[in-house]
């Protein structure tokens, strides 16, 4: 079949995509910035990329016409503060672009919506599919809730709380009911759910067979590590203090932080297992999704993970807009060193940020982040997804990636974290020699003023940081 893939490039669509090659079918990448998508090699022959913007009429046409199917992966939770009308309008404009092709289902992953009273996610969520299943074809709903998977969003907010907290003071919603869900099972209904007439114009619940509070969840996350927590729930914690709490405490950012808060007052819990008989599925336990989690996570094998997509960062950005660093107006610091190894350096920068850093004065990168974070920034708990490998569009620290190139030995950064401004980072190797060239373009006076106030710490962190860079390993020089 000819399938198109909405949100190819998001947590779900990465790992949906190679499934449904190998099954055989020819796949449509919808992506709002081709920049952002890098799919493997392998994959190419099987798949047609289109840039499509699903709130921008005009690009509507480039979905072709002759698709037979269709998944719908986009969701705008905390891009904005009006994400409702922004959902409504893609999934109108989704709708009826598909209306004119010749899919004959849709499918289309949710959350659960069983609840008389909803949040305001959820809401639109419910909107979304009333809106979807207006049109000509055939539409099956997925309605999951807590997602649990190496680099989901729920799974790393769990992993926060418990492996930074040995105690909690928590909101009282930890004792919110819900039915957790494996990501290899969603994948496995996502893809069994094709073309299968049973489930033609139906919306189904999908979890596994735990149904447990979220302070349940996190006690079960702790003795699957081997930690001691405790917990203690509080009745006085407002929305917006619980909101803080997860902001400060997670790698989250505040607006999905007090989106996720809104939806985890409202019990998320399946009707009933009926699609488990229709598609002969037996959904894996709550503590097998955290085992084969941390199974992807210690193989290096994470497939996505949610940082990378626009909602864990503070702007909404098109890699292509800033691939071009600018020269006028600018204040730069450009350092040069000559490269004694060129693998051992390009491994080093290829590897920065996360757990190791950036190689020189972490302290100080880390009080940058707190900072960021006290002023409504992201700070540094984003990490990076791949200890070695790095893709444009990727979250590294409070950076994006913007343009990697390891054979080229050129790697462009995008400040994410709060400024007076707009910054880059770029590391290059030209002619035997390392430049590494910190950009800032200031947005008026204040933009000016902070640059010449962190001017001397850029004295200790950037000089530091490309001398050791550059710096000789000798015990792997030696060895290899």
């Amino acid at each position: 079949m000819k399938i198109l893939l909405t949100g190819a490039n998001g947590y779900i669509g990465k790992r949906l995509l190679p499934i449904l090659v190998q099954d055989g079918h020819h796949v449509v990448c919808s992506i709002r910035d081709k920049d952002r998508f890098n799919p493997e090699e392998s994959l190419l022959p099987y798949i047609t990329i289109i840039e499509v913007d699903f709130l921008n009429d005009d690009q509507l046409t480039n979905i072709p016409a002759d698709i037979e199917a269709a998944y719908y992966l986009i969701h705008s939770m905390s891009n904005s503060n009006d994400y409702e009308e922004l959902e409504k309008k893609s999934a109108i404009n989704f709708k009826n672009r598909i209306n004119k092709t010749n899919a004959k289902q849709v499918i289309y992953l949710t959350g659960m919506v069983n609840e008389n009273t909803l949040s305001k996610h959820l809401k639109s969520r419910k909107r979304v599919e009333d809106i979807l299943g207006e049109g000509n074809y055939n539409l099956t709903a997925l309605r999951a809730g807590i997602i649990i998977g190496s680099g989901s969003a729920s799974f790393e907010i769990i992993r926060d709380l418990v492996e930074k907290l040995p105690v909690m003071i928590a909101p009282k919603w930890l004792n919110t009911k819900c039915q957790p869900i494996g990501i290899r099972d969603v994948l496995i209904f996502l893809t069994k759910a094709l073309n299968n007439s049973n489930l033609f114009n139906k919306n189904f619940d999908i979890g596994c067979n735990d149904i447990m509070t979220y302070k349940e969840m996190l006690l079960a996350f702790a003795e699957f590590r081997g930690l001691k927590r405790k917990i203690i729930t509080v009745p006085v914690m407002t929305p917006r203090l619980s909101s803080y709490w997860l902001y400060f405490v997670t790698s989250t950012s505040y607006k999905l932080a007090t989106a996720l808060v809104d939806s985890m007052k409202i019990e998320v819990v399946c009707r009933n297992n009926e699609i488990n008989k229709l598609l002969d599925i037996q959904p894996e336990s709550y503590t097998e999704a955290l085992a084969r989690a941390f199974d992807r996570i210690n193989n290096n094998q994470i497939a996505s993970s949610w940082k990378d997509s626009q909602i864990s960062g503070v702007k909404r950005i098109n890699v292509s807009d800033f691939i071009e660093v600018p020269t006028y107006g600018c204040f730069k610091d450009k350092r040069t060193r000559k490269v004694n190894s060129f693998e051992q350096t390009i491994d080093k920068i290829w590897s920065i940020g996360g757990d190791n850093g950036w190689y020189y004065a972490n302290y100080l990168w880390r009080l940058r982040g707190y900072m960021d974070k006290l002023f409504g920034g992201i700070g540094l708990r984003r990490g990076r997804t791949n200890k070695k490998s790095i893709q444009p569009g990727d979250a590294l620290d409070f950076w994006r990636v913007i343009y990697s190139n390891k054979e080229e030995g050129r790697l462009l950064l995008f400040a994410e974290m709060k400024l007076p401004g707009e910054a880059w980072l770029e590391f290059k190797i030209k002619d035997n020699q390392l430049i590494q060239t910190a950009t800032f373009r200031p947005q008026g006076l204040f933009g000016r003023l902070y640059w010449y106030s962190v001017l001397p710490f850029h004295e200790i962190v950037f000089k530091g940081m490309i001398n050791q860079l550059v710096k000789v390993d000798n015990e792997k020089e030696s060895s290899s």
